[in-house]
């Protein structure tokens, strides 16, 4: 993707220095809010139908050619340990297989090579998701009547044998082996389909439900959002999408889907409005983002769609966001020069279990999810339909400014404010990372946006973005992450204000958040037209020793020029950014380096601002403002 093609004309800079105010007209424009993927106007089905099977067609006969050795980037994808790629192989080249015509003179070719490809991945280690994905693919052919020659009796015998959840589920207790709990959901799925396929009975399968869904009240709460642990209240992408997935797995198994489920389905189906936007970014905070934060957004408004919890204007729209979302797929995410989805390059970073070693099970899981979301649109009644291209004017006119979602309120409250600024969408993440994430910035309680505030996958708290670090004098670091209280909103004329507390702040070193009562928290987000403001008041139990402060803002805009503590920039979504309660502070190039890429692309400064050692016996008031276009 050319990012330069996306920048504003001067007349249209002009238009939107008008909105802003203070904004300089020489500023270039923000590439990914401003945005607009190549294929916007094409209908959804033609994008995928023209561009994601040319996709998989590629790598079928990359597949059948190369067999295991199979090379692609530099990366041996049968050598990388990927405990996936069996089922995504099966799924990705079954794809290929339901959509070439029976009267096709290439399809009994395809079937042979779809067969030798089975024959070789058929021992090789293929775990849950992997699982699930080769009993669906099994249960399409056989459908389409095309599994008998697609698959050796001798192989199919195999899989009967391999593909089966008791792997890690435990018998009799039923209990997961060391997997998050939304794991019963693949495993009722995997039950479900080999009831479909008469490899046993419904038995397992009702079990599982019955787990999956009770897990799923334990931990949703009233407000229907999925904790992703068992109650440490870490809500990301995944806990609004889940919803989708369960429904998604009862279409695809023949069980109805209950009033009670659309009802929470609605619950997702209205953030996913909330939060679209005419470039088709996606959920911009939790891990494993890039194009999944996007897809993401595709599984619940398609299932939305599909089952009737939109009003028809929001089907509508939801299918031009959709319809985007997919076009950007097809430009923004997919490389030709590397004839692949692009994760890892040009400036991008993503954690360690989307790891460029498992770059063709991605390709195959991502155009998975493009095709199948696609169909579930088909079946909604928008195949080939050309989509509303009126869909930013539509969402400036019926999605609120903002909006308040609740996950969960008790000791600690979790929720999530969306605030919607022309083309700009702030997501305030308002959570605890829980085990293993609650040093990483894309749980941080931070307004992300693309190209103005991201995350950064698996960064640790070595340079925490956006958060005042407290170095105490016995080595301690502490964050404000983790235990928010009283969270608020309210609005002051043209200001929206978003208000908690914390009683401790998180120590930081550890696998999982530890509790520090030494210095108390109260913060205030100010929301307003191009302008954000975080105001901290640091509030000391007794008299404290504190080695040092530091506060770090990695921006994607470019040059710098440092006055004081208030930094203006030449290009970029953010024009100026200032401290105040620090000491001094410093901006400079991050020179590419990795510390500092998001899931789409690089930052480009490094402003690092800092106090001194001292000894904190009153109040201390920290406070950010961050001026954008």
């Amino acid at each position: 993707m050319n990012i330069s093609r996306t920048l504003l004309s001067s007349a249209v800079l002009g238009a939107l220095v008008a909105l802003g105010g203070a904004a300089p007209a020489a500023i270039a424009a923000n590439p990914y809010a401003d945005y607009v993927p190549p294929l916007a106007a094409q209908p959804m089905n033609r994008i995928v139908q023209d561009n994601a099977y040319k996709q998989l067609n590629y790598f079928f006969q990359k597949l059948a050619a190369e067999k295991e050795a199979i090379m692609i980037d530099g990366y041996a994808p049968f050598k990388s340990g990927d405990k996936f790629l069996p089922g995504k192989v099966a799924a990705g080249l079954g794809h290929v297989l339901l959509n070439t015509p029976k009267d096709d003179p290439r399809l009994p070719q395809l079937l042979q090579q779809y067969s030798d490809i089975a024959d070789m991945t058929v021992d090789m280690d293929n775990h849950t998701w992997g699982i699930y994905y080769y009993m669906l693919m099994l249960r399409k052919l056989k459908d389409a009547g095309l599994l008998e020659r697609a698959i050796k009796p001798a192989t199919l015998e195999k899989l009967k044998q391999k593909l089966d959840w008791r792997s890690f589920v435990t018998q009799p207790g039923y209990e997961l082996m060391e997997l998050p709990t939304n794991y019963f959901g693949v495993a009722f799925s995997i039950a479900r389909l080999r009831v479909l396929m008469g490899w046993e009975d419904d038995s397992g399968a009702k079990v599982l439900l019955n787990k999956m869904m009770e897990h799923y009240a334990a931990y949703s709460g009233k407000y229907g959002f999925s904790d992703e642990t068992s109650g440490e209240g870490r809500f990301d992408r995944y806990s609004i999408l889940l919803i989708a997935e369960i429904c998604e797995r009862f279409i695809e198994t023949g069980v109805p889907v209950t009033p009670e489920l659309k009802t929470m389905l609605r619950k997702a189906a209205v953030v996913a409005l909330n939060a679209a936007n005419p470039s088709g970014n996606g959920f911009s905070f939790g891990r494993s983002l890039g194009p999944y934060g996007e897809t993401a957004m595709l599984e619940i408004l398609s299932i939305s769609a599909y089952l009737g919890v939109l009003t028809p204007e929001e089907k509508e729209y939801a299918y031009s966001y959709s319809s985007r979302i997919a076009a950007r797929y097809m430009d923004f995410w997919y490389n030709p020069s590397m004839n692949s989805v692009d994760m890892w390059n040009q400036g991008r970073r993503t954690d360690t279990y989307r790891g460029k070693h498992r770059i063709l099970g991605e390709n195959f899981s991502l155009l998975h999810q493009l095709i199948f979301t696609n169909e579930q649109w088909n079946m909604a009644g928008m195949k080939d339909k050309a989509p509303r291209q009126d869909l930013a004017a539509w969402l400036e006119k019926t999605q609120p400014g903002f909006s308040m979602t609740w996950f969960a309120q008790g000791e600690y409250d979790r929720a999530l404010a969306i605030f919607r600024d022309r083309k700009n969408v702030f997501s305030l993440l308002m959570i605890n990372g829980g085990q293993s994430q609650h040093g990483n910035s894309p749980y941080y309680p931070l307004p992300f946006a693309p190209g103005i505030i991201s995350g950064i996958a698996d960064s640790g708290s070595k340079h925490p973005q956006l958060l005042p670090k407290f170095t105490m004098a016995d080595g301690s670091q502490l964050l404000p992450t983790s235990y928010i209280k009283d969270i608020k909103d309210s609005r002051k004329g043209k200001q929206y204000l978003v208000s908690y507390r914390q009683d401790e702040l998180s120590k930081q070193g550890g696998r999982v958040p530890v509790k520090d009562a030494r210095i108390k928290l109260d913060t205030v987000y100010t929301l307003e037209k191009g302008v954000i403001t975080r105001t901290d008041t640091y509030t000391p139990v007794g008299t404290q020793e504190v080695a040092g402060i530091a506060l770090e803002f990695a921006s994607f805009s470019d040059g710098a020029k440092l006055d004081g503590k208030r930094v203006s920039f030449a290009e970029g979504a953010v024009y100026e950014y200032s401290v105040n309660g620090l000491e001094s502070c410093k901006a400079e190039p991050t020179n590419g380096s990795d510390l500092y890429k998001a899931p789409y692309g690089p930052m480009k400064t490094l402003v690092s601002c800092s106090s001194g050692k001292f000894t904190m016996d009153k109040p201390l008031l920290i406070q950010w403002t961050m001026k954008y276009r």
